[in-house]
């Protein structure tokens, strides 16, 4: 009889995660593309307060990847609204909260699509501890920018910068918890690690620049740019060193869809794509007064000749 009572609570307890686990997914919306077409809006997931790619001003998005996704609602028929996504502690959690299970705290809410993301084969690959896929609820779609990893420097200061051995006696400024921040104070042996000052944006390295504390700043090309236009009175000029042993030098920039919304994923590849052949994306770019790198996506399907 006891074996039997217990044979029923364990059936209870089962069926009772199996209906809060199915009334979790029914809380996440299904916004297909024909339900964001009908519903006339498209919620964009970007990163709060990531100048120049995405941040608020009085109230309204702004930055290179707002505009792109204004441009993709338009394409579609929709109004664009911005999601804005706090980062959490990796990129695996972002997609998890915020494109196909929903944050804890606000499961009822989901972004259509999320722009900044890693178009790169081993990310979309990853695999845990137990060989299963870690991204397998995301389709990586539209890669639309190269980024690079770059050091802005004072000229004034160092004269020139063609070499991160530099920085074994000159003070350099990082974001903290980012790839510059790891190498730089791994590289080498560690033989620059003393060197290197952290700091919680880069528009605060770049501060901390102009107060003297460091001689340079290293981080990602269009952040770079972005910040020294505010520093134009300064002698902060971008340098020509390489990144010996980083794990990458340069990296393609895409967008994120839930799995099952493929034919979402498809429209707005084609909308970025087309974007990128006509060189509207450039001049998006431009608009914005940043460098434009053509993703190597398309050095690859289309050959460097017809790539120029």
């Amino acid at each position: 009889m006891i074996f039997v009572f217990r044979v029923v609570v364990i059936l209870i307890a089962v069926l009772a995660a199996n209906v809060n686990a199915q009334e979790t997914r029914l809380l996440i919306p299904d916004r297909t593309l024909d339900i964001i077409q009908d519903s006339g809006f498209l919620n964009v997931g970007m990163y709060k307060d990531f100048p120049p790619y995405s941040y608020e001003e009085n109230g309204e998005a702004k930055g290179v990847d707002a505009e792109l996704g204004r441009r993709i609602a338009d394409a579609l028929g929709v109004e664009f609204r911005a999601y804005w996504i706090i980062p959490d502690e990796n990129l695996g959690d972002d997609l998890r909260n915020h494109i196909w299970r929903g944050h804890y705290l606000a499961k009822t809410r989901v972004a259509d699509i999320m722009m900044r993301v890693p178009y790169d084969s081993v990310f979309k690959y990853m695999r845990d501890s137990t060989g299963e896929m870690i991204n397998e609820q995301v389709v990586f779609v539209a890669p639309y920018q190269q980024e690079y990893w770059q050091v802005v420097f004072d000229e004034e200061v160092l004269g020139e910068v063609n070499t991160v051995a530099k920085f074994q006696y000159n003070p350099v400024g990082v974001e903290i918890d980012t790839l510059p921040a790891t190498y730089l104070t791994s590289a080498f042996g560690g033989r620059m690690r003393d060197q290197v000052n952290h700091y919680m944006t880069i528009g605060r390295a770049f501060e901390a620049m102009a107060e003297g504390e460091v001689t340079a700043v290293m981080g990602m090309r269009a952040e770079l740019e972005h910040y020294t236009k505010g520093f134009s009175d300064r002698p902060f000029v971008p340098a020509s060193n390489g990144f010996p042993g980083i794990t990458k030098q340069s990296w393609d920039v895409g967008i994120a869809v839930r799995h099952l919304h493929r034919a979402l994923g498809y429209s707005v590849e084609a909308v970025v794509d087309r974007m990128v052949r006509n060189g509207e994306m450039a001049e998006l770019y431009e608009q914005h007064g940043l460098s434009y790198g053509r993703p190597a996506y398309y050095d690859v399907i289309l050959g460097p000749e017809e790539a120029e």
